[in-house]
């Protein structure tokens, strides 16, 4: 599979964009999203960021007190910037539905980069896997992408493009005053967008050996605990030094099989910004971790997200 794809712009331009997955997580006693319209809110919203954000949406799920979504973006900071622009959308409408302020001021989002084959597969396997907290068949639940793949070109005469909308249809139906004129959207028969109009189903479609068959057996596959605990929890908890070293030992042997102590300088500068944005960790961790001074953690961060500034 190709973990990086280049994607046409309105520009005209074509850009190499990597995989990041996105998570936004909810407090365990409190429920994010309690009817109907917040799902469909929270769709519209991961669209209209994902359009002024200038990222690329794969496949997402929204359930009861969190939700996933899988991008394509340009570098870190898109992805980082589309993730945070998800939570402060949501979090005003929340705001003025319920009331309730702060809610997810703690509450951290990360667009964590998938580098390997095996996590791009296995997260786009699994966010939609998310179906079954909501007690839901992942077939039939209508606030995921699952039902954008493997399914060709919607061509329903009834489905309505946002296109078209009005803009006191767009504030009304999408909760947004922003021009979409030129977006490919549609919307059901009640008013919810098709996932297919917005889905860049082409990438997951090819992680699986255009296969849909593949597809299914990987998610089958999936074991739910141990992805929670790479997806869910060890991005957002900080680990011990010797537990993070562990964690880094096992990415550099996947990755470069080798140990940490042996790795070139060109290798530490591929994996230091990944450990930095997909787990929670600080300088003078990976310092620690890695072996080498802090300034040439710092250093590495700093290069790395000038080199993307670039692009």
């Amino acid at each position: 599979m190709k973990i990086r794809a280049y994607r046409l712009f309105p520009n005209g331009k074509s850009y190499e964009m990597q995989p990041y997955h996105v998570c936004m997580k909810g407090l365990e006693n409190v429920v994010l999203f309690r009817d109907e319209d917040d799902y469909d809110a929270m769709v519209k919203i991961i669209c209209v960021c994902a359009l002024r954000k200038k990222v690329r949406v794969i496949i997402y799920a929204v359930v009861s007190n969190h939700c996933h979504v899988a991008i394509l973006a340009r570098s870190p900071e898109e992805a980082e910037a589309f993730a945070q622009e998800i939570k402060r959308v949501y979090s005003m409408w929340f705001s003025r539905k319920y009331r309730e302020r702060g809610i997810l001021h703690r509450e951290e989002i990360k667009a964590i980069p998938m580098e390997t084959e095996w996590h791009v597969r296995n997260t786009l396997a699994y966010i939609p896997r998310n179906a079954l907290d909501n007690q839901c068949p992942i077939h039939l639940y209508p606030w995921s992408g699952y039902r954008a793949m493997f399914c060709g070109k919607q061509t329903d005469q009834s489905y309505r493009p946002v296109a078209a909308l009005t803009f006191r249809e767009r504030v009304a139906i999408m909760h947004t005053g922003d021009k979409l004129t030129d977006v490919p959207w549609l919307l059901d028969s009640e008013e919810h967008l098709i996932p297919s109009s917005f889905c860049d189903c082409e990438y997951l479609e090819q992680a699986f050996a255009h296969d849909a068959a593949f597809f299914l057996k990987t998610i089958g596959e999936l074991n739910p605990s141990q992805m929670h605990h790479l997806l869910e929890e060890m991005p957002y908890q900080m680990q011990s030094d010797s537990d993070y070293y562990k964690t880094a030992g096992e990415i550099a042997a996947r990755w470069f099989k080798t140990e940490i102590s042996q790795l070139s300088l060109n290798q530490q500068t591929r994996l230091v910004p990944y450990l930095y944005r997909s787990t929670k960790t600080s300088i003078s961790q990976l310092a620690r971790v890695m072996g080498v001074p802090r300034e040439r953690i710092a250093q590495i961060l700093q290069i790395n997200s000038y080199l993307c500034r670039e692009k």
